[in-house]
């Protein structure tokens, strides 16, 4: 998607245009010798049509080039066969594995998905939000940046189904589809502290991200039970390598012995960035001098010039439950919200060298 600006909403053409091209539904029927009540079953309902009618109707559609106008079709019945997929960066590959499960499960039912991309930007989430809903979306899938709770909570109301994706609800008003971050953050704090780490270092944000939040809580419980370990914050302005490098950087500006021997960073991104400069700038070991685990474990974690251990989540799963729920949803719009919390999974490699490693 364009950075910059929203896509342009798609023109609506009159009932009977097509989309491409001057035909129309009135030049199929002539064309074929057969009613525009027929060709729009052979469109619709082709099992109530004879099937020498099909053909012929079929035959007309590719002769003239004609494309149906679904846009029009749809604002008709009222009912779109779009799904809105709102993420916080498209360029982390974690969504785009979301996005990748919401899709095979959408196109199973024939419903398509557009992705919309808020670059963790509130302004932006909000001018996407406006869009779908002008658009008359069948439902909404989610990754918000704060509290959206009234505004998805008034859409779920006016009967469009809403999801929350990677973000618990917090609220039995509102379906959602997550993993338990808090966990998330324990296990990868508990793996260093195994190890015998005990400055453990927390690079992740923006702080106003409730993911940022769970991890680096859940890492904070994890040192609370090893006498002498503590876990630091370090925000970032979001999550992608350059944040990485940045916080990076400001580590190797301290003196040796006020550095972190572990970081936890806030996803796979900002870990790799990390990586990169601690070790090419600053000369640093990993993990001997100081270990890393990422988290969301996506398909760049394994390929790192030190295999980064990571958090999995089912990343594609997650997509698809997330459709499957909207869809439930939009079938019946009286049916209760539900929450699902997928569980993390700790994936061990070099950047840590712990104890029962796997790929």
């Amino acid at each position: 998607m364009n950075r910059s600006k929203l896509p342009a909403p798609p023109a609506v053409a009159s009932a009977g245009a097509a989309v491409h091209g001057t035909a129309s539904i009135r030049d199929v029927a002539e064309l074929a010798g057969v009613s525009v009540g027929t060709v729009s079953n052979v469109l619709n309902r082709p099992d109530i049509v004879r099937a020498a009618t099909v053909e012929r109707v079929h035959a007309a559609i590719n002769e003239l080039g004609f494309v149906r106008n679904d846009a029009a079709r749809q604002l008709r019945a009222g009912r779109s066969t779009t799904i809105g997929l709102l993420v916080l960066d498209v360029r982390n590959p974690f969504f785009t594995d979301v996005a990748r499960g919401a899709e095979d499960e959408a196109a199973s039912d024939g419903l398509s998905v557009v992705m919309a991309n808020s670059d963790e930007s509130a302004e932006r989430e909000a001018s996407h939000l406006d869009y779908f809903e002008t658009q008359r979306v069948l439902g909404m899938l989610i990754s918000p940046i704060g509290d959206l709770g009234d505004r998805l909570e008034r859409l779920r109301a006016a009967g469009t189904p809403v999801v929350l994706v990677d973000r618990t609800a917090g609220t039995r008003s509102l379906s959602s589809v997550a993993v338990d971050d808090v966990e998330g953050g324990r296990l990868a704090a508990q793996h260093v502290l195994d190890a015998g780490r005990h400055r453990l270092a927390f690079v992740g944000g923006p702080r106003e991200l409730e993911q940022m939040r769970d991890r680096l809580a859940g890492a904070r419980a994890a040192a609370e039970g090893v006498e002498g370990a503590s876990v630091e914050a370090i925000a970032t302005a979001a999550l992608g390598f350059e944040d990485g490098r940045r916080a990076a950087r400001a580590l190797l500006s301290r003196p040796a012995g006020d550095r972190p021997d572990a970081l936890l960073a806030g996803n796979d991104l900002v870990a790799i960035g990390a990586l990169q400069v601690l070790m090419g700038e600053g000369g640093l070991r990993v993990p001997e001098d100081m270990a890393i685990v990422g988290y969301d474990d996506i398909d760049f974690a394994s390929a790192a010039v030190v295999p980064l251990s990571s958090i999995r989540q089912p990343r594609e799963l997650i997509g698809q439950t997330a459709v499957q729920i909207l869809r439930e949803e939009a079938q019946d719009p009286s049916r209760e919200p539900r929450q699902v919390l997928f569980k993390p999974e700790l994936v061990v490699r070099a950047s840590t060298a712990g104890r029962g490693a796997h790929t």
